[in-house]
């Protein structure tokens, strides 16, 4: 599902029309953005939970010439599903 597609099933099942929903959708994903680009939590109830996880330095290699090379420390955005999600996923 992408989210022209998560607009439009919005839209039929709240009655309102996508041009009225699109606004509303993209207020939401830049809020979770926003949010976490400040370094803060987004939990929604019985959804899940949206943090940064910070991953460490550490070394690699050059996959074509085998020598070593650092990869630098970044922040990585994950998802961490509630009970009711997984719930719904596995069908139980």
């Amino acid at each position: 599902m992408r989210k022209s597609d998560l607009i439009r099933v919005v839209a039929e099942k709240t009655g309102l029309r996508q041009t009225q929903v699109t606004p509303v959708v993209n207020a939401l994903f830049q809020t979770i953005q926003d949010a976490l680009a400040r370094g803060e939590q987004v939990s929604i109830a019985g959804f899940g939970t949206f943090r940064v996880s910070e991953r460490s330095a550490r070394e690699g290699r050059n996959p074509q010439t085998g020598s070593k090379i650092t990869i630098p420390a970044r922040k990585s955005p994950s998802f961490r599903p509630g009970t009711q999600l997984k719930r719904a996923v596995s069908g139980k």
